[in-house]
């Protein structure tokens, strides 16, 4: 079968959650899929259920918190590049039949990882290898090397209300 390249990116919510739902489609017809996640390093609902019920969903967090209000320290930089350096080596082996790079725009944003490096990762991708992209401000250069792009616009949020995050909800 082959891989396509999908881009999950806009201001509203449900990137992550688009993506997972993919993952569970995909681990439900017996593929395996890795799930590499960006900036994120807190512990989330989704990665219990994942850790006890879908042995054939990996995943493994490159972040150390999240950086998003503050500017990325030196090891949030180390974080992300190792993260990338590994996730490389994942989509060559070809051994995941879907790769989620979960909020790697993000990462390409403030700069802990070079836009030619993952365009030259999709374009060097094994061709039966999925892969989904997410995160807000997705640069054109990737917008236009994938083959799939969902914008996710935020109309209305009840953040905006003063709700804060709920669990099994948003986390």
């Amino acid at each position: 079968m082959r891989g396509y390249v999908h881009v999950y990116t806009g201001n509203g919510k449900g990137k992550t959650t688009a993506a997972l739902g993919l993952a569970l489609r995909a681990s439900g017809a017996g593929l395996k899929v890795f799930i590499g996640q960006f900036i994120k390093g807190q512990a989330y609902s989704e990665l219990e259920v994942i850790a006890r019920d879908l042995k054939n969903i990996t995943v493994k967090q490159y972040g150390l918190g999240c950086f998003i209000v503050d500017t990325p320290t030196i090891e949030d930089r180390e974080a992300a590049r190792k993260g990338f350096d590994e996730v490389q080596q994942i989509i060559k082996n070809a051994k995941h039949d879907l790769v989620i790079l979960d909020e790697v725009n993000i990462a390409l944003y403030y700069k802990l990882i070079k836009v030619d490096e993952l365009i030259t990762l999709i374009r060097e991708k094994p061709q039966d290898v999925e892969l989904v992209i997410t995160g807000r401000y997705a640069p054109e250069e990737i917008i236009e090397a994938a083959d799939l792009v969902t914008e996710m616009k935020e109309v209305k949020h009840y953040y905006q209300k003063g709700i804060e995050a709920r669990k099994g909800i948003e986390f």
